[in-house]
């Protein structure tokens, strides 16, 4: 986790990204490492911990994290506990809090109410078209015999 707060404050200062640094580590080994690098990459999906997942990912050869911790100087964010979830690591351990990071001007609370509301009541308009077009992808993929599953 020192490891991790020092990336932050580097990033910090560097001004490449907000303060933040996610670290994967399996066996004792890094094997994934990330900055937020929002402001530099102009990606907004450029957070710490979805860097870190995708660099141990690329590295381990798999799009599952098992046997893995992830390190992180701050609370996941909604997109980022999505990842992590996805990637299934065996644990996260985090330094601040959600409401640290809120308290400097990244605050995802928005994000956390938003996703608990009914679609048509959101404050981005969502519509939902083409329904029964986009389901023949789905019945191709539930019959496929040789699919990977995740």
């Amino acid at each position: 986790m020192s490891k991790v707060i020092e990336l932050s404050l580097e990033n910090a200062r560097d001004g490449k990204g907000g303060p933040f640094a996610a670290l994967v580590v399996k066996d004792g080994y890094v094997v994934g490492m990330g900055t937020n690098r929002v402001a530099s990459a102009n990606d907004p999906t450029a957070h710490a911990e979805i860097i870190a997942v995708r660099e141990a990912c690329a590295l381990l050869k798999t799009f599952q994290l098992t046997g893995c911790d992830v390190y992180s100087n701050c609370e996941p964010c909604p997109m980022c506990m999505g990842a992590l979830y996805w990637a299934r690591p065996s644990r996260i351990f985090y330094a601040a809090t959600r409401q640290d990071a809120a308290d400097i001007g990244f605050n995802d609370a928005l994000i956390y109410d938003q996703l608990q509301l009914p679609v048509s009541d959101r404050s981005l308009p969502m519509s939902q078209m083409m329904r029964q077009e986009a389901l023949e992808a789905f019945r191709y993929w539930k019959q496929k015999p040789d699919k990977i599953t995740y």
